[in-house]
């Protein structure tokens, strides 16, 4: 067993790992983080995304233990004081998604994106999220969610400026 200390949405865990558990599973089964959902579990498919230290990283392709000491944002840590991230509300807004599974992915690989490419095109963005797989949507809400994310006045980068109310 390693312990290990991990910051996960603004909280810190200390825990003992068996070396091999992987940091999907610490998300989900020990510290409750179940919106980063397990999709294909071989990095495939990117539901699993979140950000380690402010990068996206495919979660199933990422032992706990090489996480240890860094900060982990999951897709329930973006909110904040009742608002939605403005990327979740271009999600919304543009109706970006039909079943909802890739949804926590496709957002923290969106965030992270943004973060380097604040005014992507329609191909970086194509490009940018190649790694994180839709059945069922065809893409172009998806699309049209970051482009509405890119323009809200910069305020991707973890401002909550353009951030909505989330309904009760």
């Amino acid at each position: 067993m390693a312990r290990i200390t991990v910051n996960v949405d603004g909280i810190r865990f200390e825990e003992e790992v068996e070396p091999r558990l992987l940091l999907v599973h610490l998300l989900r089964d020990r510290l409750g983080k179940t919106g980063t959902p397990i999709g294909c579990d071989t990095s495939n498919c990117g539901a699993c995304t979140v950000l380690l230290d402010g990068k996206s990283a495919k979660s199933c392709a990422v032992l706990a233990v090489q996480a240890d000491g860094c900060d982990i944002a999951t897709v329930e840590g973006l909110a904040a004081g009742g608002r939605r991230h403005p990327v979740q509300t271009a999600f919304h807004e543009e109706h970006a998604l039909q079943c909802g599974y890739c949804t926590p992915g496709m957002i923290m690989a969106a965030i992270d994106l943004l973060r380097t490419d604040p005014d992507p095109s329609e191909e970086a963005i194509r490009e940018g999220l190649e790694g994180n797989l839709c059945r069922c949507t065809g893409y172009q809400n998806i699309v049209r969610a970051v482009r509405r994310a890119a323009s809200t006045d910069g305020s991707v980068n973890g401002e909550q400026a353009a951030a909505r109310e989330v309904p009760a």
